[in-house]
Order: C-alpha cells, then sequence, then structure tokens
C-alpha cells in the first residue's frame, strides 16, 4: 500500500456580476469546456449527464470505464437540475441544528425581520468509486464526484414576497484548484471571473430566478420545512490509490479443494482534508465454486450458503483504531466439486464531517449567513479483483 499525496484544476468563465438583484432574469449559460489539466486522466468512457449514477463494474479484470464529467444542458430547467429540492424531510434542512461544522444562531427563520440576516445551510457530498487490481497500487482507478446543495428555511419565501429587492447571495469555493470540472446549475448561478485566487472561485445567485423557484416548490409544497437547490456538481482531482480513504488488496489462493481468501486494507489519513473515521465498512464477497463449505473466518464473518458469499462488518476505523486501522480479513473454503475462481470484493462505507476535495464555502457580502456546513462522502462502486 502507498501512502496519498495532493491534487489540481480548472475554472469555468462567466459574465460580470449583475448591477441589482433584478438585472439578470435569464438562464445563464453553461461555463466552457475545462482547461486540460497536466494531471493523469482515467480511461476515457461514456459521459454521464447525471454524477449520481452509478459507473459499469470492470470486465474482464481490467480497470472500470470511468466517464469524464458531461456538461448541463442550458436549456434544462430549474426542476431538472434541482433534485429533491422540495422533499418533506430534507436531509440538510431537518439537521440544522444537528452539532457539524458550523452552528445555527441568530433569530428562528419563520420570525425573521426586514433587517435579519437571512440563514443559509450548506452541504458537500461527494461519492469515491475506485478499482484495486492486486496489491499493485499502480493499476488503482478512482473517480471522485461530488455536489454542493444550498438549503433554504421555508419561511423565506414570505420574505421575499414582502421584500422582493434582496441582495445577491454570493459565496466563493475555496480549494477550487482540487476540482478538474464543474457544473454550476446553469440557471441559478454566475461565476465572478475577477475576484479570484489560484485556489479560490466566486459564484453569485441570480435572484429572480432563486426566487421564483422557491414560490413555486412553496405551492406545490406547502408542508416542506426546508428548501434543498443543487448548485454545484463537480469532479475532484485524484492520485490513484493515494485519493483512497481504505486501500484494499485482494488475493485468492488454493488448489482443487481448499481456496484461501485474504483481504489487506489500510485507513488512509491523507486522503482526506480531515481525517474522519469510515463507518459501517462492509465487505462482501462471492465465493465462485461449487458447493464451497466454509473452514475459517477471521475475525467471524457472516457466510451466507445460499448466495455463497461471505460478509465482514466492521463497524468504524480511524487513526485510533487497532494498528491505525491497518488490518486483514482471511477466511479458507473447501469445494465439493472443482476448483476455485477468483471473484470481485465489494466495500461499502460511509464518513461525516469531511470530503475529499477539500473543498469549503465562505458567503461575501453581507444580507446572509451560513447557519450550518454539512460535510460527507461515501462509497459508491468501490472494488477489489485478485
Amino acid at each position: 500500500m502507498s501512502s496519498p499525496g495532493p491534487g489540481s484544476g480548472s475554472s469555468p468563465s462567466s459574465p460580470a456580476r449583475p448591477a441589482t438583484p433584478q438585472s439578470r432574469g435569464s438562464p445563464v449559460p453553461p461555463p466552457p469546456p475545462p482547461r486540460p489539466s497536466s494531471r493523469p486522466k482515467l480511461p476515457p468512457g461514456k459521459p454521464i449527464t447525471d454524477l449520481s449514477r452509478p459507473f459499469s463494474p470492470p470486465v474482464s479484470g481490467s480497470p472500470p470505464p470511468f466517464a469524464p464529467l458531461a456538461r448541463a444542458e442550458s436549456s434544462s430547467s430549474i426542476s431538472s437540475i434541482t433534485m429533491q429540492s422540495a422533499a418533506s424531510t430534507p436531509t440538510l434542512g431537518k439537521e440544522l441544528n444537528t452539532p457539524t461544522t458550523g452552528c445555527s444562531r441568530g433569530p428562528s427563520p419563520l420570525t425573521m425581520g426586514p433587517q435579519d440576516t437571512l440563514p443559509v445551510a450548506a452541504a458537500f457530498t461527494e461519492t469515491i468509486n475506485a478499482y484495486f487490481k492486486g496489491a499493485d497500487p499502480s493499476k488503482c482507478a478512482v473517480k471522485i464526484t461530488g455536489e454542493m446543495v444550498l438549503s433554504f428555511p421555508a419561511g423565506i419565501t414570505r420574505h421575499f414576497a414582502s421584500h422582493p429587492t434582496q441582495p445577491i447571495l454570493t459565496f466563493s469555493i475555496s480549494n477550487y484548484n482540487r476540482l478538474e470540472q464543474v457544473l454550476p446549475n446553469p440557471q441559478l448561478l454566475c461565476c465572478d471571473s475577477t475576484a479570484n485566487s489560484a485556489d479560490t472561485k466566486e459564484f453569485w445567485v441570480n435572484m429572480p430566478n432563486l426566487m421564483s423557484h422557491l414560490k413555486k416548490v412553496a405551492e406545490q409544497k406547502p408542508q416542506a420545512t426546508y428548501y434543498n437547490v443543487d448548485m454545484i456538481k463537480y469532479q475532484v482531482s485524484s492520485e490513484g490509490i493515494q485519493s483512497t480513504p481504505l486501500n484494499l488488496a485482494l488475493s485468492w489462493r488454493g488448489d482443487a479443494n481448499n481456496t484461501d481468501l485474504r483481504i489487506d486494507y489500510k485507513y488512509n489519513t491523507e486522503a482526506m482534508a480531515a481525517p474522519m473515521p469510515l463507518h459501517d465498512i462492509n465487505f462482501l464477497v462471492p465465493v465462485d465454486g461449487v458447493m464451497a463449505t466454509v473452514q475459517a473466518m477471521i475475525p467471524p464473518a457472516t457466510w451466507n450458503p445460499d448466495q455463497q458469499t461471505i460478509q465482514w462488518k466492521i463497524p468504524s476505523l480511524s487513526p485510533r483504531s487497532e494498528n491505525g486501522g491497518v488490518g486483514a480479513l482471511l477466511g479458507r473454503f473447501q469445494m465439493t466439486e472443482g476448483s476455485f475462481k477468483s471473484s470481485q470484493l465489494s466495500v461499502q462505507f460511509t464518513s461525516e464531517g469531511s470530503t475529499l476535495s477539500g473543498c469549503d464555502i465562505q458567503l461575501v457580502g453581507t444580507g446572509y449567513r451560513l447557519s450550518l456546513i454539512k460535510k460527507r462522502f461515501a462509497a459508491g462502486k468501490y472494488l477489489a479483483d485478485n
């Protein structure tokens, strides 16, 4: 297993900032394609428009076809790119009082006065897809995608109705150089290309479009307490196995009668912006043999004789875990007929309080305050072969 290291990125350009919140009411075109990066690229594949869509698993032992990030259609409607913007129990909004990165403060969103700053919550959610081949770190393929969502309390629509002229909601994203491709919501976001440093990008919201959208959502979902709106989707630059929070190596050994399985794993602190525990780690391996029976499982695991699968579960891994989060899982099987065939390991886990990109958000200007910032990431297709 090798230790991880750093990354880089590109930025979309955009028109100049409007002078008033009402001066830009039309949809904003999507940004131009990103500039070429000097980083090693993942194998090309068919573009996808939905970053949350999982990629296909690898075939014949080769790395999976990670697809490049696709550009959003400029003609797409707000509703088509603000997925689940008005769920009755939004995942971000319902947790505004949960102690995470940030805190709730100030007046209740439902009793805002004309001079109160308006509360806005933000969430970064990232998914890491990885494919490990044996114990060779150079054959590890990685794709990390993410999205940034803003959440508004339902009471903000009444505030907008009585105060139609609002300050422009402007924010900056730090560690922007870690992003290789970015898809801002084309109808809600504009880029400020004049106030950026090497690792910061500034965006502002098209307020007429936002107010119109939130009003429509409020009419359609009067029971919702918070409205989540997708603002940015992105892909994160990666350094192969060094960017994976859990390094893996899978090994099958055996003959016509007996088979040994070994899974080596390593918690990788440096892949995360801030080291946080991995939770609910689930290792699942099908045993491809005729009528296999288990002889040993170290540590104890769950054997499903009907599906011929073995499953290990680890509640959490962190730097405080035994051996710093480095360990091995061992299984021995007996085949009643035929020889064994190596099969693919799949792993799932989640983590709260950090991201793999290290991106963060800061509000620029007055009129709004961040009531909460949530950060999380999880495994998507996280696979290992012999």
